[in-house]
């Protein structure tokens, strides 16, 4: 009989030995390679070093072993067919699978309970994270006194006015695109909405009708004030630039009143002042940039009201501004701010009185605009195949793949489309070519007849799960598989337009040309960085977030998290295209809130006395605070 060391060692030696064949499957090596022993070692120490340090801890393992298959499964389901493509026999395809998957899941395990081991530790958090926010006082005796005073009061101003400094910083950084883009960048959708301000088109809710509003509004200022169209239309790309740049603010003052350390602020607001997509997509005309923001200004308001005794009429303001854009900026934040009022009336049930009259305020002016006024003002609401490219992705793989068809729902189809060229125009990861085939056949007789298309659907699918389930995986995989390449933010200028409006830079030059484009590059070229640019490693880290939050049992926190999960469920279940970084651009910018929000104080922001970190709530010193 061994002893218990010695059964560790030898789960160990298991556990490093199956992760190294799964890494080794990943990375696309050989077995003879050399870096696989490497990676055997490398494993083996870092899992014997997580042990210790889980034996100290004595953090919860079911978090993390849940959190770890789900990883592996987000993970494998794109990548698996590399494992198994020399492989015929069904047997040894599925001894390989399963043995990659259980080395997955102990990599991600240990990795989880390692990183967790940090987040939970909660008294060297704290004290790494908080600070006093001390004046710096400067000598006057110095020779250098001036010099001491000037720098001494630079740092305060920040200090005292960081969420100014940080929207500037954001301005500051965005600037050059703006000036290089002037007045904008216009895509196609942007045309589109530029032209119903026109009245050249009617207003359509396909893109949404608000934001078109929003967008006329600013545009109109801007003509009124010059008669010049280019400069009308920078007019609304400034303020698109100035709301983006507030949001960020608004999120790094939240964590300012948490005490979070000027150190920790700056690398927050780096990222948003300093990687390129934010830059170029503050200066993109497009509805998904001010969706962002309002979704990281209802994440940063729920925050706050979740921890706050007294709430504030400020943040009741920014919750009812944001949450009215949630619903109106976007068609499926509509129905993500729906699926997520259930979950708020319970977070916020204690504090009923102040959070429960604009939640429904929000519910009551969003439907009204929605409904009555869009018909009252004859606006066009988009057709029905935008909000089923899913199934119809489906439907098709079965077709394309040539499965068997009852005449009953070959005819079915039939009266939809001409399956003539169905073959040559399905693309898994992009649907618009079947939407387009829909249009072009009969779509008509689709919305007549949903619950027979219901059924077809749904018969389909029990019959064909396979393809059912590799259809879905291929249409969805960039939002949640964290190894999918797409280039971002590479649009500029205006799309060719008889309108008026072109593309007119105030900057230039091949200096800056080449300097954006390798801005822009660097994302595909530089690893770690890379991973920034990544939308499928920001679910990662949303789920690792909510992962944390739940080991360290603050669950009230987890509200805040409602919206993104809410927001990224509608896009699985309704994207027609696999890989659009806009859709989920909302998700990338509030990455750092993810992080911050998991090991934020679970506590109203607190006050200082006699060198403490003060809580409002019970106003007894924490060590927390203590340098």
């Amino acid at each position: 009989m061994t002893n218990k060391p010695d059964r560790i060692l030898l789960s160990h030696l298991f556990q490093s030995f199956v992760t190294t064949w799964a890494l080794m499957k990943a990375s696309r090596m050989e077995p003879g390679n050399i870096l696989t022993f490497v990676f055997f070692l490398l494993v083996f120490f870092f899992y014997r070093h997580v042990n210790r340090r889980m034996n100290l801890l004595q953090l919860s393992n079911r978090v993390a072993l849940v959190t770890a298959v789900l990883f592996t499964l987000l993970y494998m389901l794109v990548d698996y067919p590399h494992y198994i493509e020399l492989l015929t026999s069904r047997l040894y395809r599925t001894g390989i699978l399963a043995i990659i998957f259980v080395g997955f899941v102990c990599l991600f395990y240990y990795l989880l309970h390692f990183l967790y081991s940090y987040t939970c530790d909660k008294e060297r958090l704290y004290h790494a994270l908080l600070t006093r926010y001390q004046d710096i006082p400067y000598s006057h005796n110095s020779r250098y006194s001036m010099l001491s005073a000037f720098f001494s009061s630079v740092v305060n101003f920040i200090r005292n006015h960081t969420a100014l400094c940080a929207f500037l910083a954001c301005m500051a950084g965005w600037f050059p695109y703006y000036l290089y883009q002037f007045p904008g960048i216009m895509t196609p959708d942007s045309i589109n909405q530029l032209e119903q301000i026109l009245g050249a088109v009617p207003y359509s809710n396909h893109h949404p009708w608000i934001h078109t509003l929003v967008f006329g509004f600013f545009y109109r200022i801007g003509f009124a004030l010059t008669k010049d169209m280019v400069i009308a239309v920078s007019f609304y790309t400034f303020f698109q630039m100035c709301l983006l740049a507030g949001s960020v603010a608004f999120f790094i003052s939240t964590l300012r009143a948490h005490k979070i350390r000027p150190f920790v602020l700056i690398l927050i607001t780096a990222f948003y002042a300093l990687i390129p997509y934010h830059a170029v997509f503050s200066v993109t005309v497009w509805k998904d940039i001010p969706f962002a923001a309002a979704v990281l200004l209802f994440g940063c308001s729920l925050l706050r009201l979740s921890v706050q005794e007294k709430i504030c009429l400020k943040n009741l303001s920014v919750f009812f501004i944001s949450g009215v854009m949630i619903c109106l900026f976007r068609s499926n934040g509509w129905y993500a701010f729906l699926l997520a009022v259930p979950f708020l009336l319970f977070g916020f049930r204690h504090k009923a009185r102040s959070v429960y009259p604009p939640l429904f305020a929000i519910l009551l002016l969003a439907a009204i605009v929605r409904y009555p006024i869009m018909r009252a003002c004859q606006v066009e609401p988009p057709d029905f195949i935008e909000t089923v490219c899913i199934p119809m992705q489906q439907i098709t793989a079965v077709i394309c793949n040539d499965r068997a068809l009852t005449e009953e729902e070959l005819s079915l189809i039939e009266q939809v489309v001409d399956l003539t060229y169905i073959h040559e125009l399905y693309n898994p990861t992009f649907a618009d070519n079947i939407k387009e085939l829909v249009r072009a056949g009969n779509q008509d007789y689709l919305v007549e007849h949903k619950a027979e298309f219901l059924k077809l659907w749904f018969d389909l699918g029990l019959r064909y799960p396979g393809d059912y389930l590799t259809a879905y995986v291929k249409q969805t995989y960039g939002y949640w598989y964290p190894d999918s390449f797409y280039l971002v933010a590479e649009a500029e200028g205006v799309s060719a337009t008889d309108l008026g409006v072109s593309h007119t830079p105030l900057i230039g030059g091949p200096l800056v040309i080449k300097g954006k484009e390798i801005a822009i590059k660097l994302g595909s070229m530089v690893p770690v960085y890379g991973v920034l640019w990544s939308m499928g490693v920001a679910c990662w880290i949303m789920i690792f977030g909510i992962s944390v939050v739940m080991i360290r049992k603050e669950y009230h926190k987890l509200i805040c998290y409602l919206p993104s999960v809410a927001l990224l469920l509608t896009v699985l279940a309704a994207t027609p295209v696999a890989t659009e970084f806009r859709y989920v651009y909302f998700m990338v910018l509030s990455l750092p809130f993810y992080l911050i929000t998991a090991i934020l104080p679970c506590q109203e922001p607190a006050a200082e006395k006699n060198g403490h970190i003060v809580s409002a709530f019970t106003q007894e010193p924490t060590t927390a605070g203590k340098q």
